[in-house]
């Protein structure tokens, strides 16, 4: 009972079923729970830039203005695109379904497999990246930042079980205040620049030739940037969740979300360019730039904290789109069927307690480093972004409809750059550790089929088609005992209105006790045989499961049928004071043919 007040306490009350469709999302509050992600990159992606940039000197970080200017272009691709697939799947443009229903299941398993690995990954990449704002602006708490990471995830995954309309208010306020104070940044940080210049504390970089830049070094840059993209495909999965209609309204929010996108993103990156931000480990490329442009002043600790917030928050896009997919596939049978289990909340509950452990494992194992969680990102999102773009082309090339033509153009441009910028990722990212992801892919394809195919081999026998019926069955029911007391005789009475011949079975394991025993047995045995089993090496279940297999063997189609007494006392803790042999016999029994056990419970009072 605890533990119930203590769940409702932080999920809230049960919602019932016809709630279901007032759980939907306005325009405003979708836009803050699908864009947090890609958002977020704006605190991120520019520094990863400039990361790699900054290894062939100083002079190379004049690079990063026309690398972020491509990789805007490549956003506002990808957002028309799948404009035009919200159209197509107006009940969820995911990409796992568009591949399975235009190129294959093979295909749509390796854009699911793809993006369950990256919403696990912006789980974690978000989150240390945003307690790594903090721990810019208060350097003492960067000893504790796993711990912080742990946390947030924690905070995030129970906001989630609360249910979609509930998290997106609570969520919503943070992103439009990280919007606010980086338009303020932006604007600011040029009109200051215009008028006077970068701060004269800071140097200009010097004009250094760019004899270390190469084209892999370049292209590299693009790839670490390219993590911008990621999120993008979360409002065209969850279309269903917006209020009507549903797919206007999709569609409204993903052209907003890419004018945002690539206003801040650009902003931010040709900023970092003028001021000569040079990127460091002990502080973020935003935390410099805010510095130089607002001072120490409150602007600057604002923006750090609403950059820490949207950061953690990011990954409530993740916690929103991962448990969808999750019900796609589990639905489809690729997936275990608990992910299609909506919780008290009308949420697929199973989905985000996954993701939550998940996520927070691999947050634990790198120790909280957004710099080492980067190097797996993108390959999974790009991955899914090339499947689904193909497809649409296959679609339109197959149907026909008015205007394909320009469809076409339109999603095979998408597929080609997605698709370009996949093997760039994949290339320059290979050895820091993109082929983790793709062998996780791989792993994750094979369980992927079994699944699948265990749930065929299921549904084969259990199937009533040419099924002629059962065959007579023999039914001996055994009590299994200890000792005599008022539990055991409890379920020697149940035992008996199973069937009249039923027995009771000891095992012997000291004669003394079973001398006793039978001299209960005579008075308050209710005439139930009492069958003793000898153990000389003191064994439990040898003995007994030689009898139950000895019953067995005698008829082809014979049924057992073991009645566990077992008392339970009125306290949890007291449980700890006695031995748990039912445990023990239930699980030795659960995976023999033809057994079927029953526990009798004796409750006791407190």
């Amino acid at each position: 009972m605890r533990l119930y007040r203590l769940k409702r306490l932080f999920v809230g009350t049960p919602l019932p079923t016809a709630q279901a469709r007032h759980e939907r999302l306005s325009k405003t509050t979708g836009l803050a729970i699908f864009a947090s992600d890609n958002l977020s990159s704006v605190a991120y992606a520019s520094e990863e830039i400039l990361r790699v940039l900054v290894l062939a000197g100083v002079g190379a970080l004049a690079l990063a203005s026309p690398i972020g200017v491509a990789i805007a272009l490549v956003i506002a691709i990808v957002i028309y695109s799948y404009r035009q697939t919200i159209l197509v799947y107006p009940q969820g443009a995911s990409d796992y379904i568009v591949a399975k229903d235009n190129i294959g299941p093979v295909a749509g398993l390796t854009a699911g497999g793809a993006l369950l690995i990256d919403y696990t990954l912006t789980v974690a990449v978000s989150v240390s990246a945003g307690v790594a704002a903090l721990t810019s602006a208060v350097p003492a708490l960067f000893p504790y930042r796993v711990v912080l990471c742990v946390a947030a995830i924690g905070l995030i995954a129970v906001g989630n079980l609360r249910g979609v309309r509930e998290s997106g208010q609570l969520f919503a306020l943070p992103s439009y205040l990280f919007i606010g104070g980086f338009v303020a940044l932006i604007g600011v940080g040029f009109v200051r620049y215009a008028l006077d210049g970068p701060p004269a504390a800071v140097p200009p970089g010097p004009a250094e030739p760019l004899a270390g830049v190469t084209a892999f070094l370049v292209l590299r840059a693009f790839a670490s940037g390219a993590v911008a993209l990621t999120g993008i495909e979360a409002v065209a999965d969850g279309v269903t969740a917006f209020k009507p209609p549903e797919v206007r309204n999709a569609r409204t929010v993903l052209v907003i979300l890419g004018g945002i996108m690539i206003t801040l993103f650009v902003g931010t990156t040709i900023l970092a360019d003028l001021y000569d931000v040079i990127p460091k480990d002990e502080e973020t490329v935003v935390s410099q730039l805010a510095w130089q442009i607002f001072g120490g002043g409150p602007l600057y600790y604002y923006l750090q904290v609403v950059s820490m917030l949207i950061l953690v928050l990011a990954a409530n896009t993740a916690f929103a789109d991962f448990p969808r997919l999750a019900f796609f596939m589990a639905r489809d049978g690729y997936l275990p069927r608990q992910f299609g289990n909506r919780g008290d909340r009308l949420v697929f509950s199973n989905g985000v307690v996954i993701l939550g452990v998940i996520a927070i494992a691999l947050v634990v194992v790198f120790r909280g480093s957004t710099h080492a969680l980067i190097p797996l990102y993108a390959v999974g999102v790009f991955t899914s972004f090339t499947l689904s773009q193909s497809s649409m082309v296959r679609r339109w090339v197959r149907t026909r409809p008015p205007g394909w033509w320009w469809r076409v153009a339109i999603n095979g441009t998408g597929a080609m750059t997605t698709a370009t910028v996949l093997l760039v990722v994949a290339a320059t990212k290979f050895v820091d550790g993109a082929w983790i992801v793709i062998v996780l892919l791989g792993l994750f394809m094979l369980m992927f089929l079994a699944i699948k195919s265990h749930y065929a081999d299921v549904a084969r026998q259990l199937s009533l088609e040419d099924y002629g019926g059962p065959p007579p069955m023999n039914h001996t029911v055994l009590v299994l005992v200890g000792d005599l007391h008022r539990g055991v005789v409890e379920a020697l009475q149940y035992a008996r209105t199973l069937s009249p011949d039923a027995k009771a079975v000891y095992v012997e394991l000291d004669p003394e006790r079973t001398r006793r025993l039978e001299e209960k047995w005579v008075k308050h045995g209710l005439g139930v045989p009492l069958i003793v089993l000898t153990s000389p090496y003191r064994s439990l279940l040898g003995p007994l499961l030689d009898y139950i297999d000895h019953l067995l063997a005698r008829e082809e189609n014979h049924m057992v049928t073991m009645v566990l007494p077992e008392f339970i006392p009125a306290r949890w803790w007291q449980h700890l004071l006695h031995n748990q042999t039912a445990l023990l016999i239930k699980g030795a029994l659960l995976f023999r043919r033809k057994v079927t056990v029953t526990d009798v419970p004796y409750h006791l009072k407190s």
